[in-house]
């Protein structure tokens, strides 16, 4: 057995708090037997870490989840190394002035998501391009229709214009699924210098400019305190005639009622995973909605990508149990992480 992989009477102290998460949903049954070899798990409420008491939270090294944490409680973990957030959004619940300070690690997982929610907004963009779900719908009721005359409002993506607005994991992940449709692809992301995108082989724009220029518009911006339902009716009025919207990230980065207006005047088409309140009310009027396409907050809810997290998770763990940066999951950033707003997910 290699020297890294015997059990240890000293192993350090994980709190695992990885609600909406389980560790049996986001650790295969080896990768959790590795976790329970290595460490010693506590599990524990998520709004009620103070409680595990001084003995528990002086030793702890680890904490697996996203809980609030306070500074009292923060000082009372002099060894803590690392928040590892298996959620996947970055939350302002906790002191990060203080966990900078420390020098803890506040880690996100949430870059397993980006691949399989790339593939879920071209499976959308392709759909609103071609009518795919209504025309299933339509003869698996008899009313089909046939060849050109079921194409009267089809388009191609290959060679069209699209948009991007935002460019972290999600953004790089959806502009490698569409370079082979040889479309001219624009993106506007604010954090980010145009030498990065250029890299990348995209075009910096402004917001202006992708709205007004794309036949697609893909969204997958986190909500953050400078951007909270920035897209409203006037965006949406300065978007082409019958370009397709498509929200991947995060519903509050959107006025949802102007949306629904935009598509119900047929200015527009939409596509979306998420939504102001999930689950949906069944009376919503985007339910019955003519022109939107709609996916319940599925796009990344993978078990693969959910395996993922507990191999990042362990991975990074074990490079900063030799006094090592951890480099598998993606690092809050002291200027930014205060800002994030999105909600935390309630269901895997």
């Amino acid at each position: 057995m290699p020297q890294t992989d015997r059990p240890r009477t000293d192993r350090p102290l994980v709190i695992s708090a990885p609600a909406p998460r389980t560790l049996d949903l986001i650790f295969t049954p080896d990768a959790l037997e590795r976790l329970h070899r290595r460490y010693r798990v506590i599990e524990a409420d998520p709004e009620n870490i103070a409680g595990l008491g001084s003995a528990v939270l002086s030793e702890a090294r680890y904490i697996v989840g996203q809980p609030p944490l306070s500074a009292d409680t923060l000082e009372r973990m002099p060894r803590l190394r690392a928040v590892l957030n298996v959620e996947s959004n970055l939350i302002d619940n906790m002191p990060y002035d203080v966990v900078f300070r420390r020098g803890i690690h506040v880690l996100t997982t949430g870059q397993v998501f980006a691949e399989p929610v790339a593939e879920m907004g071209l499976a959308m963009a392709l759909n609103l391009a071609r009518g795919i779900v209504d025309a299933d719908v339509d003869f698996r009721e008899g009313r089909e229709r046939w060849g050109g005359e079921g194409n009267k409002s089809a388009r191609l993506l290959s060679g069209s214009e699209i948009g991007i607005i935002g460019f972290g994991d999600l953004g790089k992940a959806l502009n490698r699924v569409l370079s082979g449709f040889r479309a001219k692809i624009r993106v506007h992301d604010p954090w980010l210098p145009a030498s990065v995108l250029l890299d990348a082989g995209v075009e910096p724009a402004s917001l202006e400019t992708v709205l007004a220029e794309s036949d697609f518009l893909f969204v997958v911006a986190a909500v953050t305190s400078d951007n909270e339902g920035f897209l409203g009716a006037k965006a949406f009025a300065a978007m082409r005639p019958g370009a397709a919207f498509i929200l991947l990230s995060r519903a509050g980065v959107v006025d949802f009622d102007a949306l629904i207006a935009a598509v119900e005047s047929g200015h527009i088409r939409a596509a979306s995973d998420v939504f102001p309140e999930e689950p949906l009310p069944l009376g919503h009027p985007v339910r019955r909605l003519p022109g939107f396409l709609r996916s319940a907050h599925r796009a990344g809810a993978l078990d693969i990508a959910f395996k993922r997290m507990g191999e990042m998770v362990l991975e990074d763990m074990e490079l900063m149990d030799r006094s090592l940066p951890p480099m598998r999951c993606k690092r809050a950033e002291r200027e930014t992480v205060a800002r994030m707003r999105s909600k935390p997910v309630t269901v895997n």
